[in-house]
């Protein structure tokens, strides 16, 4: 299935500013609200549903030069539009 970028931003920044962020999307996501991602002129509004797909991983990119090897964690928020079940589990984060 082919993918279409409806927003993107990448910046480094410090670990406080992420936090605040993440924690903004945490705060929609438990009373149930859309989140609105803006930057620039950019702009997308997401409605998740109530048991939307979570997806963590985590990776190690070596570099092909030999450079140091980058590491990412991304988390992740999957749903088919119009679908409001979801599927449930155990995780726990540290």
């Amino acid at each position: 299935m082919p993918e279409e970028v409806l927003f993107k931003f990448e910046r480094r920044m410090t670990t406080d500013d992420i936090a605040t962020y993440l924690r903004t999307v945490a705060d929609n996501l438990e009373r149930g609200e859309s989140i609105t991602l803006e930057a620039g002129d950019e702009s997308v509004t997401m409605e998740p549903p109530a048991r939307p797909t979570f997806e963590i991983k985590a990776e190690r990119e070596t570099s092909s030069s030999g450079g140091p090897a980058e590491l990412s964690v991304e988390f992740e928020l999957e749903w088919d539009e119009g679908d409001e079940s979801g599927e449930g589990g155990d995780l726990r984060i540290d």
